[in-house]
């Protein structure tokens, strides 16, 4: 069976573009693939954290994904500071990995922005430990957004280079999985900006966290134009919000944009954002219903994660010990 590698950050507020465009498909991927989910911890400290809210964060990103459906039986579950080999192979990967590559990545000139100069080392070498975080288990697969496939890029290079360097045939070259109707979920304020955990405005977004009322108070101020909706997807060129509104209702009922606009093509936005509003309830209220039963009880959260840590380590092990021996390193 081929192998799926994903990780979400712990930084609070998962949200749901991180529902509709990474976990409802990780939930889904269980079924045909063997799931290795991560929450990366490591990758977190790349800027300025406070340590009790990482711990929180770390929990709560568990708790939500497991509310969302992961099972942690059948898949592995766990928090990347907990298996050693990710720091270990990120740093041979720093080794075989050039500055050039890394120069060309537009993500860290995007978070780093004009203050490059101070932005930490981790957070200009973070694709190379999420190569790390991949190859420690030989993933063949890994679901991703638009804004990943440049990292996922690298990681592929990465491995060519240590395969050609050493003579070998042993890191596989990953290949993405990009899936479903809302792979990019916009900003209920801002139709051309995704939705963000970082946005200033919570209105921007839609917590799993957020209760009933609040789902609906924030699609029923999302932004719109004076417009009707569209007959037609071609009717949503230069129209982003009502693009994305469209595109949400698509993601949540399993359809297309094409049906959502033939369904409710000339309809007022009023009126669609109170349909909208009762599927996003209709989706998220038992996952935040579940979500605040696991985070009242973080023993069992903690337990998940440790134990998916000494499945996950019982996979790495072995492929860290291997690539060792390739590049030389005497053990005793």
């Amino acid at each position: 069976m081929d192998r799926i590698f994903s990780g979400i950050q712990p930084t609070g507020n998962l949200h749901l573009g991180n529902y509709l465009g990474a976990i409802r498909n990780w939930v889904a991927l269980q079924a045909s693939y063997e799931c290795i989910y991560c929450i990366v911890d490591l990758h977190a400290i790349t800027v300025e954290i406070d340590p009790a809210e990482l711990r929180a964060h770390t929990r709560e990103a568990a708790a939500s994904l497991l509310a969302a459906g992961i099972d942690p039986q059948g898949s592995i579950l766990f928090n990347q500071s907990q298996v050693s080999g990710h720091a270990e192979l990120a740093w041979i990967f720093n080794c075989v990995a050039r500055l050039g590559w890394l120069n060309r990545m537009t993500q860290f000139k995007e978070k780093a922005g004009k203050n490059r100069e101070n932005a930490s080392v981790g957070l200009y070498a973070y694709p190379t430990l999420m190569a790390a975080d991949i190859m420690l288990y030989k993933a063949t697969h890994v679901p991703v957004g638009e804004d990943q496939k440049q990292h996922l890029e690298l990681c592929r290079d990465i491995a060519q280079s240590f395969n050609s360097q050493f003579g070998v045939d042993f890191f596989p070259l990953v290949e993405p999985l990009i899936l479903g109707e809302a792979t990019r979920v916009m900003s209920l304020r801002d139709g051309t900006s995704k939705m963000s955990k970082s946005d200033a405005s919570d209105q921007s977004r839609i917590n799993l966290t957020d209760a009933p009322d609040v789902i609906a108070r924030k699609i029923r101020r999302a932004r719109t134009d004076p417009d009707p909706l569209p007959a037609a997807v071609e009717g949503l060129a230069n129209r982003p919000e009502a693009d994305n509104l469209i595109t949400i209702f698509a993601a949540l009922t399993n359809g297309t944009k094409e049906s959502v606009c033939t369904q409710f093509g000339d309809s007022e936005f009023s009126a669609f954002k109170e349909v909208l509003t009762e599927v996003a309830v209709e989706t998220l209220a038992p996952i935040t219903t579940e979500m605040r039963r696991l985070m009242d009880d973080p023993g069992y959260v903690e337990g998940v994660l440790r134990d998916g840590a000494e499945r996950a380590d019982r996979l790495a092990a072995p492929v860290l010990r291997e690539a060792q021996d390739v590049i030389g390193l005497l053990r005793s």
